[in-house]
């Protein structure tokens, strides 16, 4: 495994992706991006270009064929169950987040994808908390070492895409943006060119500083220690897949046990972009929306449906003979086992869990210390998808219901009927200064004193507490 290379070293390009933080693009990756991003200089204009659904241009790699399409009444019904869903937010996810999961599994409505991904990775919970902060690092410099690369990727994420075709187009800008400030809030890790994709896909459905946070959760929850320079949590998680591997296809897994492939040249781009360099859009969107759901199982499920499917039987290994024609049938990987309604189906039904995951986690990391000593990145620690990070992180609840203040004004306190009796034969006795009834008076019991004085009293709500209603549920 190669050491990362700094920000401003030379070598531009790798045959693989190991080790790399920088360059995740293949070779002539750059010729074909400045093609798409120069589009609209070279005569293709707006007026002239034609997308699919997903906003890519007709005619490009990226864009799709004929999807199949979910009947519009069907999809209206999706829309009314997510809109309630979404309203009640806390309550489905504390007692009906199996259901939740059914219907990332059955695909979110795309009108409302973008706002169930920022509820489902507790990024709308994490900006209520940080109001301001992306303004504040948005208006910060950054480090140039960081800015030169930042610039440099831009034009290569998704070029056909309408967002990003222009060469300091909006979408390009707030792409910048986001990855800027994301070296400022983390400057320990800095920018990997893996979170570039990561970014733009969470552009294309979200403003920008939603899809910061959103960043920052896939980042230090979803994948934490992937973007770090050494690159260790994502070779530990290389080998995890292996070993899962073995109980999914043994003869995948002897077929490149025998080529002697390590993990870490094909899964890194995988992982690292979460699949949205890989898959067809259609299948990035329905992985993303388990992803945000389950967590990081998806992306090993995914990955281990791809390696079965591709070498997972001895017909299909026939023309897999050497290392180079199964990295090259890696590369290449087959439409039909990419396609949606399989690829989905497939992974819901692979038998992994996050009990697994975290069992192989221990014991690959325990190879890893006896090899290479402690981990030099200190992650904290995975967390499984939506329930584990709402039960991690829960929302503010509803604080005391405030009291109204009362307000009464100076006077003697009310005196009850019996005492008044008493006071009538004390005015013809002579009155003691200690039981008079200036005392009286000038001595309100401490219900009244609280009344007249309400900072006195150790109940009396605060100014944050009188407002808590405005923000009695954050996600309404």
């Amino acid at each position: 495994m190669a050491k990362s290379r700094g920000p401003g070293s030379p070598g531009g390009r790798h045959h693989s992706l190991a080790g790399t933080r920088e360059s995740l693009a293949e070779p002539g990756a750059d010729e074909l991006s400045s093609l798409g991003s120069d589009s609209e200089v070279n005569g293709g204009g707006p007026e002239e270009r034609r997308v699919d659904k997903f906003g890519f241009i007709v005619g490009s790699r990226s864009a799709e064929g004929p999807l199949e399409e979910v009947p519009l009444e069907v999809l209206r019904q999706r829309e009314s169950k997510w809109l309630d869903m979404l309203n009640n937010w806390d309550k489905w996810m504390a007692k009906k987040h199996k259901k939740i999961r059914l219907r990332c599994q059955k695909g979110i409505p795309p009108s409302l994808r973008g706002r169930a991904w920022q509820y489902l990775s507790g990024s709308k919970v994490k900006l209520e908390q940080n109001i301001g902060k992306f303004d504040e690092l948005d208006l910060l410099t950054g480090d140039p070492k960081w800015l030169d690369v930042i610039e440099r990727d831009l034009h290569r994420q998704f070029p056909f895409h309408e967002m990003f075709v222009s060469r300091g187009g909006h979408g390009q800008q707030d792409l910048f943006r986001v990855l800027k400030a994301y070296t400022l809030y983390r400057p320990e890790e800095g920018y990997c060119q893996a979170q570039a994709p990561i970014a733009a896909v969470l552009l294309m459905h979200m403003p920008a500083e939603q899809a910061f946070w959103c960043l920052v959760q896939i980042c230090e929850k979803y994948l934490p220690g992937y973007y770090s320079e050494k690159l260790e949590a994502i070779q530990l998680d290389g080998q995890i897949l292996f070993s899962l591997l073995h109980k999914v296809s043994p003869v995948a897994y002897k077929h490149l046990s025998k080529q002697k492939i390590d993990p870490i040249l094909y899964m890194t781009e995988w992982f690292m972009c979460a699949f949205s360099r890989t898959l067809p859009w259609s299948s990035v969107l329905r992985v993303w929306d388990m992803f945000f759901c389950e967590g990081v199982k998806i992306i090993f499920r995914v990955g281990l449906v791809l390696l079965k499917h591709t070498l997972g039987s001895s017909d299909k290994l026939k023309s897999c003979q050497g290392q180079y024609e199964t990295m090259e049938r890696l590369r290449a990987l087959s439409p039909k086992i990419m396609q949606e309604t399989f690829l989905v189906q497939e992974v819901i039904e692979l038998p992994v869990t996050e009990r697994q995951i975290e069992r192989e986690h221990l014991i690959q990391l325990k190879k890893w210390r006896e090899t290479h000593g402690e981990l030099q990145c200190k992650s904290p620690p995975r967390l499984h998808g939506a329930k584990a990070i709402s039960e991690a992180e829960p929302p503010p609840r509803k604080a005391l219901e405030p009291v109204p203040s009362i307000i009464v004004s100076p006077g003697p306190a009310p005196v009850p009927k019996a005492r008044k009796s008493k006071e009538k034969s004390r005015e013809k006795s002579p009155a003691s200064p200690a039981n008079g009834p200036g005392a009286e008076g000038h001595g309100a019991p401490s219900s009244a004193r609280e009344l007249l004085h309400p900072q006195a009293s150790p109940h009396h709500q605060s100014k944050e507490s009188l407002s808590s209603r405005e923000s009695e549920d954050t996600y309404l």
